[in-house]
């Protein structure tokens, strides 16, 4: 079995993906996730403005994969 891939190639890879095709994503003005294009408000934060601009997808998606994630999911809490 294959060791389990460490948060930085999956968010790495994340950003890899979302560079590829910004047009599928878009930035949250209240947290800054990135969230799918179809989403009506941020799961992180419950806003509902976005930033759909492929440059502003690309450059958070870049920023994003460069730090260590300090979010806290709901997944986190169980």
């Amino acid at each position: 079995m294959s060791a389990p891939e460490s948060n930085g190639d999956h968010r790495l890879k994340q950003a890899e993906k979302i560079t590829t095709h910004p047009e599928q994503y878009k930035v949250c003005e209240g947290c800054g996730s990135i969230v799918a294009s179809r989403a009506v408000t941020c799961p992180s934060c419950h806003s509902y403005l976005f930033d759909t601009t492929a440059m502003r997808v690309v450059a958070q998606a870049k920023d994003l994969a460069m730090r260590a994630a300090h979010s806290v999911l709901a997944s986190d809490l169980l």
